[in-house]
């Protein structure tokens, strides 16, 4: 079934390379991580970089986005403020 999409859509990519490639520097760097001193440590790590490779998914730089984002999420007060906050429909501002 997956082969028969990829020929109805000859857009979509035949392999995985570029989540291959995303993952890269987490998967070497993992003896590193491996002695998080707790599950909550791991478990706030593990969103972090997710968060960072989003941002670098979406074409923002991964600090600039953060900073936007956390600085503008305690003034959030509807939903749609807060998904103008994700990577994918971000438009920073210029710094102060």
């Amino acid at each position: 079934m997956k082969l028969v999409r990829y020929t109805e859509a000859g857009y979509l990519p035949i392999d995985n390379n570029a989540a291959e490639r995303a993952i890269r520097p987490f998967v070497i760097g993992r003896k590193n991580w491996l002695f998080s001193d707790t599950p909550k440590g791991a478990t706030a790590s593990a969103q972090l970089y997710s968060l960072v490779e989003t941002a670098k998914a979406n074409g923002q730089e991964p600090y600039a986005w953060l900073r936007h984002a956390l600085e503008r999420l305690p003034q959030v007060i509807s939903v749609e403020i807060c998904e103008a906050l994700i990577p994918r429909s971000c438009s920073l501002t210029s710094p102060r």
